[in-house]
């Protein structure tokens, strides 16, 4: 079963995160940022992941460094639930549209982290969460998860839209990339013999 399960605490966030990556996209998050909620909520959904996210940080700050170590620990849950890699297809990729908006993400179980983000957002804000996080989940996951990750807005005139394109392929692009490959069963995806 490619399940684990991961605390963070620190002085600034008490995180918990618990995933099943062969689930039905169940979802239960108290994050205390609802638009991240949101977000995680596709990701869930659409990658077929069953995610469960307890945060508590210093939102009387921002949301800054609750955001920051929630892709921290999702990142060191998906290591731990992974584990070997063997088998699996290791590349995934997604094109997913709402509306106006059009977003691609690819990514790579490479055992090297790696973040390209290029989304220039129509607003700094949706509601009350300030776009800039979006980097910093993504940053802190792929720090952990050991991942290559590219992510690309095509298009977009909503801010709201185009992060939510942009959730939705990560999603669908982790379970392409997590998919087991019944031709390498048991196999490293790497012509190094690991990841």
């Amino acid at each position: 079963m490619r399940q684990a399960q991961v605390t963070r605490n620190t002085l600034e966030t008490q995180i918990s995160v618990k995933v099943d990556l062969d689930g039905t996209g169940k979802a239960i998050l108290d994050t205390g940022v609802p638009f991240l909620d949101h977000m995680l909520d596709q990701v869930a959904r659409h990658g077929m992941i069953d995610l469960e996210i307890a945060a508590r940080g210093d939102l009387h700050i921002d949301a800054h460094h609750t955001v920051e170590d929630i892709g921290i620990t999702l990142g060191q849950a998906f290591t731990q639930a992974i584990e070997d890699k063997k088998g699996l297809r290791r590349y995934g990729h997604a094109y997913v549209p709402l509306d106006e908006a059009l977003s691609r993400v690819v990514v790579d179980f490479s055992g090297r982290p790696g973040l390209e983000l290029n989304v220039e957002f129509a607003r700094a804000r949706i509601g009350e969460f300030d776009v800039d996080l979006i980097n910093e989940f993504f940053q802190g996951f792929v720090n952990h998860a050991m991942v290559t990750l590219h992510i690309d807005n095509l298009s977009g005139r909503n801010a709201h839209h185009q992060a939510e394109t942009v959730f939705k392929a990560f999603g669908r692009a982790l379970r392409m990339a997590m998919e087991p490959d019944p031709r390498a069963a048991g196999i490293i995806p790497s012509t190094k013999g690991s990841l």
